[in-house]
């Protein structure tokens, strides 16, 4: 059985949909921690309420960048972890932090990347006009939302549609496409190919 560790800064709803796909036995694994940068973020009252270990790593603790890092890859290098699921976690990660966990470090981006990378993805689609939004679940590369693709969930863009509504919808879709990528990771499905990720049935192992 895989074992997760769940990296968050804010309110943890990816991260909830996890727990409950763990709790119900469709995802093979254990949780077995939360870290956070965040002090306040409401992800460590979902982990507490099911006994999920919790590392609260402020960055305001630390005097830069590369001393909080340290202490980020030291907590995640002791929680022991097949896998590190970038949930709502709002840094981005050193290229040699990204080396140390390569090919284990996935991240969820509400948009269809490579489109609309980095913050506000939703209001960049509004902006641009497109027709189809969506959310995508990658690998962590040394970019910002660059890593090889594992699952996307497109998402029609209404016209009435505001970077709120738009992102409330999305935001269905990624408690979806995250554990069904978490899933088809511990069950050992995925392989990296270049810039593709392959899927592998169950009947192929």
């Amino acid at each position: 059985m895989k074992r997760i560790a769940v990296i968050a800064s804010g309110r943890g709803t990816n991260f909830q949909a996890i727990i409950d796909r763990v709790c119900d036995g469709t995802i093979p694994a254990q949780i077995v921690c939360l870290i956070t940068d965040n002090p306040s973020a409401y992800a460590i009252n979902r982990a507490k309420k099911h006994e999920i270990p919790v590392s609260i790593i402020p960055f305001s603790d630390y005097p830069d960048r590369e001393s909080y890092n340290q202490a980020l890859e030291k907590a995640m290098t002791e929680s022991g972890a097949d896998l590190f699921v970038l949930a709502g976690y709002m840094r981005l990660l050193k290229p040699e932090t990204v080396h140390s966990f390569a090919g284990k470090m996935i991240n969820i981006h509400p948009a269809l990347l490579p489109s609309f990378s980095g913050l506000h993805a939703q209001q960049q689609a509004l902006d641009y006009g497109v027709k189809i939004a969506g959310c995508t679940v990658h690998f962590v590369d040394e970019g910002m939302d660059t890593g090889p693709i594992i699952l996307q969930y497109p998402v029609v863009v209404l016209s009435s549609d505001t970077e709120d509504t738009l992102a409330a919808r999305i935001m269905e879709f990624e408690h979806q496409a995250l554990p069904q990528a978490v899933k088809l990771f511990c069950e050992d499905r995925l392989e990296i190919s270049g810039r593709t990720v392959i899927i592998h049935d169950i009947q192929d192992e």
